[in-house]
């Protein structure tokens, strides 16, 4: 008898320390979603925009090449939202324009016009992982945050910059994601992504984006004026700055064609 209650003790005790893990891993999924729903809803509600941004790559050796464009985006409360992007200079891909459909449940969709062989290609899912346009971010870096994109684990809390933010891992449900996983600070006062660090699909960091310079319009939305991705692995980055953004335009849902795209002005 002493014999068997040692054994079931013991097999209690092997039970306790396996439950642990598992009530811990629940509550840090539970707080990872709550922290996700709450950065996607205090950003409901904008309607539209129109941006001047500037792109700026710069290589390895620090040598830079500058692009100007325009971005016109579109809320859909019923779904993902809608980007346009048209490029402005330099002349070389001056005309190209950029269409991105964001879907909450389903595949996004992307189509983008050449004005050299005047043509529009949709993107495949399979390659949503390359490059937009020789940046350092990628194709599906260009859609909306949807919150069932992702599962999501809670990791605990840190200081940025002075700031408390949460830190929450948040893994692709895509298959054909470039990302094993996206490691984001976001700050607990108002909900917005101060950084994020990518993981390439074998677990090893790739790259990292920085968000700065947070403005607030219409005395409810949050926007960062300059944004930075830095490519971990090659020493690329590319840089984003906003120099003019509007809200409520007079955009509407046919703005956003992909058969007219290569009239887009």
């Amino acid at each position: 008898m002493t014999q068997l209650r040692k054994l079931s003790f013991a097999a209690l005790a092997v039970t306790a320390m396996l439950s642990v893990p598992v009530i811990a891993d629940e509550a840090s999924e539970k707080e990872g979603l709550r922290i996700a729903q709450a950065r996607k809803e205090v950003n409901r509600g904008w309607d539209n925009t129109v941006a001047s941004i500037t792109m700026t790559l710069r290589n390895a050796q620090g040598q830079e090449a500058t692009r100007e464009m325009r971005v016109k985006t579109l809320e859909v409360p019923t779904d993902g939202d809608k980007a346009l992007t048209i490029f402005d200079s330099p002349r070389d891909i001056s005309g190209t324009a950029f269409l991105s459909f964001s879907h909450v449940n389903e595949a996004d969709e992307q189509w983008i016009y050449l004005p050299g062989p005047k043509m529009v290609r949709r993107i495949s899912t399979s390659n949503k992982s390359g490059p937009f346009l020789g940046s350092e971010y990628a194709f599906e870096d260009m859609t909306s945050f949807e919150v069932p994109k992702y599962t999501y684990d809670y990791i605990g809390d840190e200081k940025f910059e002075g700031d408390d933010v949460y830190v929450i891992e948040q893994v692709p449900v895509d298959e054909f994601s470039g990302y094993s996983k996206q490691r984001l600070w976001i700050d607990k006062t108002h909900y917005r992504p101060r950084k994020v660090l990518f993981f390439d699909r074998k677990g090893d960091e790739l790259k990292e984006l920085e968000f700065r310079d947070y403005r607030l319009f219409k005395d409810e939305f949050w926007r960062p004026m300059k944004s930075f991705m830095y490519n971990l692995q090659t020493n690329k980055s590319t840089k984003l700055v906003t120099h003019d953004l509007q809200f409520g335009t007079e955009l509407e849902e046919s703005d956003f064609d992909s058969k007219s795209l290569r009239r887009a002005r």
